[in-house]
């Protein structure tokens, strides 16, 4: 029930919705429980056992004091309109009493929709903020599949099966207290034994309940598994498609979707179990207090009158359902509990590149960046019996970049080349040492201001299914369409641009997969060149192209880099000989550094990887 509690607290803002569904309830109750009780005097007329009552009693708050109070009423209604009379009476008031009932039901069912929406609705936002704050390094850990089930499947069984009984909590209880309420003023003694027979019920689904949860959270989990088996095969189609992957692709999907079977068909089983339990032992529980009801009336001192029996009877009946929908209620809370579990989880997950509180605004990029030292480790999952290790991917990088000036990394893959890089925009914090703009750690800065000066253009050309204007528009909202083309012409993307079926507002897809990657990076860069940022990152911008893209994007690069302050990380030597300085790294170490000129001179490292590219 923790985490249904923790639930509740998105609800504080909108707690006046559960105010209202708790004050409509009661009144629904109220006007229930009186049309129930109008049987009384029903029975009686149809029975012939009406007691004449001319004296209204004076204490009206005990049994006698009621009982005498309704048979009074009764008598007067008799005399006054004749059995007949009265009877209809009584059947019209029954109606309205019903439509008064049915009238608070709906309005609290409004007000307790309002409630459990709005909450559902701030949850699944905290939870998509959560997944835009976490740095780079937890998402590069983690499986998209778990995320987007997180998001989806678990929200949807967090909302129907915790959110839809948020109701019964706050229903239910005041059904039941107002039903004891008039079945002990009717028979103490038949009440006592109810209660004593009711929690064994109770017990018996309790434990089902635990079960329960178990065997949700395992289902939760095998779901996971399965939306990420289908996501890594969406991604992957292409190359399942060209290696004859699909049988292996089948026999994986299969696999997970057996286990996913099984432990949804244990959970089920479980679950539906509860409600005929609980049935059965309602029934068990009702035949018990009639027993016993009718040794009060037929016994040879009757305590309690026939009509008086039923009367309880009908109340004991109408008992039972709320105790039911609560046992229901808390068993789906239960189920549910295990997704709200994961979310929460997810909640709490800490972001590792947090904003200080007292962060530096910065505006501009005035003279230099510097890497002091800088020492950087993933942390790597735990062996056996061991906490978790340290890997260390950059070791004592020292690194100054001038205002304007270029520096290209280069290197062999895996040699911390796109993690230096991004440490620049603090996708990352550094284990060890310093980041300095303008002689100010980075980790004094605000996050925002030091992103709003940088401009990335990576190897993957991370596009959105959107228009083509609103693609290089990303980020910089409110922009003219003027700027856009002026962005598109230096990336040289105009061109193919006016090409397409609808210009700068045609939709490029998924991914932007109805685009060559060639058009793709351009696209890429004209949404950099118009940020218009101070400082570049290009992290193998033209890795992937044929040579007549890789040559516009080339161009489109040289006009960009102009006047800019620019780290580049390239393969291909031949774009990056124009830099002002080329570091080569190994091994997380920076190892050989200078022009293109000197470092070929030197015959090093850099002189092998040039003979290479240029034997190949």
């Amino acid at each position: 029930m923790r985490n249904f509690f923790r639930i509740l607290r998105y609800g504080r803002a909108y707690r006046r919705y559960a105010v209202l569904n708790v004050v409509f309830n009661l009144l629904a109750t109220v006007f229930h429980l009186i049309s129930l009780l109008l049987f009384i005097p029903f029975l009686r007329l149809l029975l012939g056992q009406v007691k004449p009552v001319l004296v209204r009693p004076t204490e009206l708050w005990t049994r006698e004091g009621l009982e005498g109070t309704f048979n009074w009423g009764l008598t007067r209604l008799i005399e006054q309109n004749g059995e007949m009379g009265a009877l209809l009476t009584i059947s019209i008031a029954v109606v309205v009493i019903f439509l008064f009932k049915n009238l608070f039901r709906y309005l609290a069912v409004v007000a307790i929709c309002n409630f459990r929406n709005y909450i559902v609705r701030d949850i699944r936002a905290a939870v998509y903020d959560k997944m835009l704050e976490l740095p780079l390094r937890y998402h590069s850990g983690e499986r998209k599949g778990d995320l987007l089930a997180l998001i989806t499947s678990d929200m949807h069984v967090m909302e129907y099966s915790v959110m839809f009984y948020i109701e019964m909590v706050f229903r239910e209880p005041i059904a039941i207290l107002l039903f004891l309420g008039t079945m002990i003023t009717i028979a103490p003694q038949l009440t006592l034994i109810a209660l004593l027979l009711l929690p064994i019920s109770g017990l018996l689904i309790g434990r089902i309940s635990k079960s329960l949860k178990r065997k949700s959270t395992r289902v939760q989990e095998k779901n996971a598994d399965l939306l990420a088996r289908v996501e890594e095969t969406l991604t992957g189609i292409r190359v399942i498609k060209a290696f004859n992957g699909e049988g292996d692709m089948r026999r994986r999907f299969a696999r997970e979707n057996e286990m996913l079977t099984r432990s949804s068909i244990a959970m089920l089983n479980r679950q539906d179990i509860a409600s005929p339990l609980s049935e059965t032992l309602g029934a068990a529980v009702m035949a018990t207090i009639a027993y016993l009801g009718g040794s009060y009336v037929l016994g040879a001192e009757p305590t309690l009158t026939g009509d008086s029996f039923l009367g309880f009877i009908i109340i004991f009946s109408q008992l039972l359902p709320p105790i039911k929908g609560f046992s229901q209620g808390y068993s789906a809370i239960v189920r549910g509990s295990a997704s709200g579990q994961r979310l929460f989880d997810l909640l709490a997950v800490e972001n590792t590149v947090k904003e200080r509180p007292d962060a530096m605004s910065i505006n501009a990029f005035n003279d230099r960046v510097e890497f002091q030292g800088v020492t950087f480790a993933y942390e790597a999952p735990p062996r056996s019996g061991t906490d978790h290790e340290r890997r260390a991917v950059l070791q004592d990088i020292e690194l100054t970049i001038p205002k304007g000036k270029s520096v290209a990394l280069v290197g062999t893959s895996g040699s911390g080349k796109t993690t230096l890089a991004g440490l620049l925009p603090r996708f990352f914090d550094v284990t060890e040492g310093r980041v300095l703009l303008d002689g100010n750690d980075l980790r004094d800065l605000r996050i925002n201001d030091i992103r709003a000066l940088m401009g990335i253009v990576t190897q993957d050309s991370i596009l959105f299914n959107d228009t083509v204007a609103n693609n290089i528009a990303f980020g910089t909202p409110g922009v003219a369409q003027a700027d856009i083309e002026r962005a598109a012409r230096i990336a040289n993307a105009h061109g193919f641009i006016e090409q397409l079926e609808e210009g700068y507002q045609t939709n490029i897809g998924d991914g932007g997969n109805r685009l060559s990657g060639g058009q793709k990076q351009r696209l890429a860069i004209a949404r950099a060149v118009l940020k218009n940022p101070p400082i570049l990152i290009l992290d193998e911008a033209t890795s992937a192209l044929d040579t007549e893209s890789e040559r516009l994007v080339q161009e489109a690069l040289f006009k960009m880099l102009e006047g800019r302050t620019s780290l580049v990380i390239a393969h291909r030597l031949s774009t990056i000989q124009h830099c002002d300085e080329i570091c080569v790294m190994q091994q997380g170490r920076i190892i050989e550094r200078g022009t293109h000129q000197q470092l070929y001179d030197a015959g090093g490292q850099y002189r092998k990887l040039c003979d290479m590219q240029a034997f190949g």
